[in-house]
Formats: structure tokens, C-alpha cells, sequence
């Protein structure tokens, strides 16, 4: 691996290529989107490219017209925007099973009151009537892809890893790395016991992963060989997965979500 692949200044190409690289070795994932706005502010193309670069298939729920007219006392909220009652009724059809999805995401336009006002509702009206996980986002004219891709990428990860993270003890002896851009964290973990941690600055992303592991092993007493899985996060997380063939590579959205669970 060349200085350049192992510095801390991770070239945003080649971080994004391998998430689409091992994204393509996945399962697609069907992602409802309701949106308002997008199109106008210039924005969905973005949301196309994201979800394209997780290996997502964007579904747009189809309503009767009619439905539109009473949607707004079905959720007690009133609203101007024919896109925010376009938007409502489409999380109803989710809600109904008339579509069937993944995963939800959420976006109305940042500067609009009315549509975060919406967005919040809807957001809870899902998670209070079905089990998807749902990601809400407010853009701006200038959201780009790369914004989108952490989100995009923990949507389809809580989505494709319901049972691993359903999961409320740790099993086996198992290894987390976190290759953060300052600091690089390993530990240790024996049926849900921490048994060794490593912690040290990041200067390169593999020799510090690699450091940070070693000291955990040390103080855990095991080798290398004995290790059942590796996961790893953050800022250096491709690098790092592929170099210790890694079983799971998630963003720190999800692992955090998960830790705080």
C-alpha cells in the first residue's frame, strides 16, 4: 500500500470507491423517499446519486388523488403545500402496506417552516406505527451527494443489519476498530466483556490501526489468530476493513446509535 493510501489525508475518490465497492457486493435496499422540494431546489439528482452509490433503489409511493384532500385531518395537521400533503399520504401508504420498502428518508427544503414541521410528524408517525428505520434530512440548494452518502449509507446499513444490530450482548471474541482522523481506537471484546483497548494519535491510517490493535491484544492476552470478527468505523474505516478483512464496515452514525442503545 503506497504512503498515500496509508496517510491520514484519505483521498475523498478513493474513500467513496470503495464504499461503492463493497456497497455493490450487497443486497439492494429499498428506500422510500418522501420529499418536498427536491426538484425545485436541485437537489434530487443528488439524493438519486447518493442512493445509486450504497446500492439503493429509490421508491416513490403511488396515492389516489383523492387521498390528498383528507390527508391532512387524518394527521391532524393542515398544510398549504400540495407537496407536503403529497408527502403525508405517501408515508400513509407505507403505513398501510401498499408499498412495501426497507427504509424511509425524509428531506423537505431547510428554509421552509411549515415542511419541518412535517418532517418531524412524519417521522414520528412512522416509527410510532411501523418497524423501518427512517432518516429525516432538511437541504439547502447546495446539498451535495457526498452530504447525503453518511446518511444514505447508515439507512441502508440499519437496513441490512437488523438481526447483527438487534443484538443486545456481544458473543464470542471479537475485535472494534474506530481509525478516527485524530485518534485510532481498538478493544477487545470476550462475551460481552471489554478485556483489552488500544488507543493511540492517528498519523497513518494502517500503522496506526495496526499499533492501536496490538496494544489491545497485548492487554487482552489473546493473538491475532484467535480473533472470531473484526469490525471497524470511522473516519478510515475502508481502508481499515479491507486491510483486516473487516466482516463489518459501518459509519459512525449507526455504531453511535447502537452504543447509546
Amino acid at each position: 500500500m503506497s504512503d498515500e493510501q496509508n496517510s491520514t489525508d484519505l483521498p475523498i475518490y478513493d474513500a467513496q470507491k470503495r464504499r461503492v465497492d463493497r456497497a455493490s457486493k450487497e443486497k439492494s435496499v429499498k428506500i422510500a423517499l418522501l420529499s418536498c422540494g427536491s426538484e425545485y431546489a436541485g437537489v434530487q439528482a443528488e439524493i438519486e446519486s447518493a442512493a445509486k452509490d450504497v446500492n439503493a433503489q429509490l421508491v416513490y409511493p403511488e396515492i389516489p388523488v383523492d387521498e390528498l384532500e383528507n390527508i391532512g385531518r387524518d394527521f391532524g395537521l393542515e398544510v398549504a403545500s400540495p407537496d407536503l400533503k403529497l408527502l403525508m399520504a405517501r408515508a400513509k401508504s407505507i403505513i398501510k402496506g401498499d408499498v412495501k420498502v426497507d427504509a424511509v428518508l425524509i428531506t423537505t427544503c431547510f428554509r421552509c417552516a411549515e415542511a419541518a414541521i412535517v418532517r418531524n410528524e412524519v417521522r414520528r408517525y412512522i416509527h410510532n406505527n411501523i418497524n423501518l428505520p427512517v432518516i429525516s434530512y432538511s437541504f439547502t440548494e447546495r446539498t451535495k451527494a457526498a452530504t447525503l452518502l453518511t446518511r444514505m449509507e447508515a439507512l441502508t446499513t440499519v437496513a441490512r443489519r437488523k438481526t447483527l444490530l438487534s443484538r443486545e450482548k456481544q458473543k464470542g471474541l471479537t475485535v472494534g476498530i474506530d481509525s478516527g482522523s485524530t485518534t485510532t481506537k481498538a478493544v477487545v471484546m470476550r462475551n460481552d466483556e471489554i478485556i483489552g483497548e488500544g488507543w493511540v494519535p492517528t498519523v497513518k491510517v494502517i500503522d496506526s490501526a495496526e499499533n492501536a490493535l496490538r496494544d489491545a491484544l497485548e492487554e487482552a492476552k489473546v493473538s491475532k489468530e484467535d480473533i472470531q470478527a473484526i469490525g471497524a468505523t470511522g473516519y478510515g474505516r475502508f481502508l481499515v476493513g479491507d486491510h483486516f478483512n473487516a466482516q463489518v464496515v459501518q459509519e459512525e452514525i449507526t455504531v453511535n446509535s447502537k452504543g447509546a442503545v
